[in-house]
């Protein structure tokens, strides 16, 4: 049997239904509709612009000039403070060292930290909280107490940590550990690592709760044993909050200072001098080992070019990590096809 509505003419001079796309809202109703959340985020936002934003271009003055922070700027330079910080070998030797401080520090303290976030996110280990804290307090230690404290064990206990290596013939004479231009840098970067390690755990473990225990079961039923199970699941579902977490540690290490100033104040001989501590001793004077008059001018200008330096290196980071993602996506897109 025929339906009677397919009998019934079509009537071709009825109105078509106009579909109307969703009118775009405009910024201000989104501000207005978002009221409360600019509100709760208008302190820091403050904040911020007094004091960072505006400080940082605020010096800008400062760099055409040559001045000791006293009075007002009066002896104008020009660019000359930039030709002095591109062409002075001891900033080169501090922007070395930086790097160098960051191309160790970075790989070793995310590999430690992925380490023990895979141990502590094993829901059969006892008093992971506790163990969590643990690893948490060097993170909520002052860094200048803690390079104190690591300067009282070396002047107290050094000559029994010498002795003690010796004994072990791992050492065969004294070494004076902060004193000596070959292991002060070290020491820098192990305290380093230890005091920043907590908020890479953090983040790691925050990243490996949200991935489904389902997954881990499929692929155990399945045969896949730990080393399979890491590199199939954890390491790709982990590849979005590594990316992160990587961009923080590359940045952060970039702009160590405390612990070195109160540490080793650059010494010995420059060994130990990060491009902060640099200007730090350019705006304020040098130590009484290297005497610096003060030339705010000259620091500022030398900030502002490894301002510029370190954000070329975030947006090459992002623009890399872009391709890559376009590249795994591709590769992605190909596997289905």
């Amino acid at each position: 049997m025929v339906s009677p509505t397919l009998l019934q003419p079509k009537d071709e001079n009825r109105p078509k239904r106009i579909v109307r796309e969703p009118q775009k809202r405009s910024l201000w109703h989104e501000i207005r509709s978002g009221g409360w959340s600019y509100l709760y985020v208008a302190p820091m936002f403050i904040l911020l612009v007094v004091f960072a934003i505006y400080p940082s271009f605020a010096s800008l003055g400062y760099t055409l000039y040559q001045w000791n922070g006293i009075g007002d700027p009066t002896v104008f330079v020009g660019l000359d403070n930039f030709n002095k910080v591109m062409h002075d070998p001891f900033f080169w030797k501090a922007f070395s060292n930086t790097f160098v401080y960051m191309l160790v520090l970075v790989p070793v303290q995310l590999t430690l930290a992925l380490a023990l976030a895979l141990v502590l996110n094993n829901p059969k280990l006892r008093f992971a909280s506790v163990y969590r804290a643990i690893f948490f307090i060097p993170v909520v230690t002052s860094a200048a107490v803690i390079a104190v404290v690591v300067q009282l064990i070396m002047s107290t206990f050094g000559d029994d940590i010498n002795k003690m290596l010796i004994n072990l013939h791992i050492i065969q004479q004294h070494i004076d550990w902060l004193g000596d231009p070959h292991f002060a840098l070290g020491i820098v970067i192990v305290i380093g690592i230890w005091n920043t390690l907590g908020y890479n755990l953090i983040y790691f473990l925050a990243g490996l709760q949200t991935i489904p225990l389902e997954l881990y079961e499929a692929a155990r039923m399945d045969g896949a044993n730990a080393i399979n199970r890491f590199f199939s699941i954890t390491v790709p579902m982990l590849r979005s909050v590594g990316l992160i977490i990587l961009i923080l540690a590359i940045l952060g290490s970039l702009q160590v200072f405390d612990i070195v100033l109160v540490l080793t104040d650059g010494g010995p001989y420059g060994a130990t001098e990060v491009v902060n501590t640099y200007i730090y001793h350019q705006a304020f004077g040098g130590n009484s080992r290297n005497p610096v008059e003060p030339n705010v001018g000259f620091a500022s200008a030398a900030s502002f070019f490894y301002g510029v330096v370190i954000m070329g290196i975030s947006v090459a980071q992002l623009l890399l990590f872009r391709y890559l993602n376009r590249q795994r996506q591709a590769t992605m897109n190909t596997v289905e096809g």
